[in-house]
């Protein structure tokens, strides 16, 4: 099946792995109205690709994303679609931009943050499953500086980073960042990489994760996801109707089967 092309953003596939670029240099990859309908797209189309079974994320130029294009924000502060307003449901949740489905998706989202990071860029670091930085890398958040409120994107932060941390930066906005090292040490991220090896390593780690069995990758990602707002023997209830799920799959047998044999795994993804 042939792969849509896109305008402001780069779809890939090798492999198993599905690399989508962020590619507005021009404009630090903010994200246009345009962008995010594009996002939203290679997203739908990574999922429903059954050769896939994982997503990259990473942007061109110095900037990872430094969230909305405040050019195209209206005089009402209002966000923008390009759909006609409270047309589709999405427009009446908490606004996305350029967030991965994270709640309705079951292939995990690597991040691989190139540069500036800031306001809904900080979103793929919440949201998405694994997430490493350039040595170039630095995060911020400027709304209050540009007079908006740092909403879900803080709300988000606060429950990854210690609160006083995510406070910080929410009302300091943009007059101080934080380096790659700072976040690696705080667990915003989970590895520093030399710059120029970032999207090499990416993939290293995106094979690695590819290497287990994807449907057990996806289950254990769900579990984890779906239960995070659960007390925790609530939790473990629902965790395991996802392992139980996976165990009647062929490469729940496979594993067992291959590691007797002293081979490696033929996952089937079935």
């Amino acid at each position: 099946m042939p792969m849509r092309a896109y305008d402001d953003i780069r779809y890939d596939v090798d492999g198993h792995t599905a690399t989508i670029t962020l590619n507005r240099p021009q404009a630090l990859n903010a994200l246009s109205p345009h962008m995010v309908t594009e996002l939203r797209a290679a997203y739908d189309e990574a999922e429903n690709d059954d050769a896939v079974w994982i997503l990259v994320v990473t942007g061109t130029g110095r900037a990872f994303c430094t969230g909305a294009d405040v050019g195209e924000i209206p005089e009402d502060g209002r966000v923008i679609y390009e759909r006609p307003y409270l047309s589709t449901y999405d427009q009446w949740e908490a606004p996305q931009e350029g967030t991965p489905p994270f709640r309705r998706m079951a292939k995990p989202v690597l991040t691989a943050v190139n540069g500036l990071c800031c306001g809904a860029g900080l979103d793929w670091l919440t949201t998405g499953d694994i997430a490493i930085a350039s040595d170039r890398a630095t995060f911020f958040d400027p709304h209050v500086s540009i007079g908006l409120v740092a909403g879900r994107e803080m709300v988000r932060l606060a429950r990854v980073l210690p609160r006083n941390i995510a406070l910080r930066m929410a009302l300091v906005g943009k007059h101080e960042r934080m380096d790659a090292q700072r976040a690696y040490d705080l667990g915003l991220i989970s590895e520093v990489v030399e710059h120029d090896r970032l999207l090499e390593r990416a993939h290293e780690i995106a094979a690695i994760v590819n290497s287990n069995a994807p449907l057990a990758v996806r289950g254990t990602r769900l579990a984890i996801h779906k239960t995070l707002d659960l007390p925790l023997h609530e939790g473990e209830i629902l965790a395991e109707t996802f392992r139980e799920r996976v165990v009647r799959t062929d490469d729940a047998q496979e594993g067992p089967r291959a590691f007797m044999e002293k081979r490696a795994p033929n996952w089937q993804c079935r």
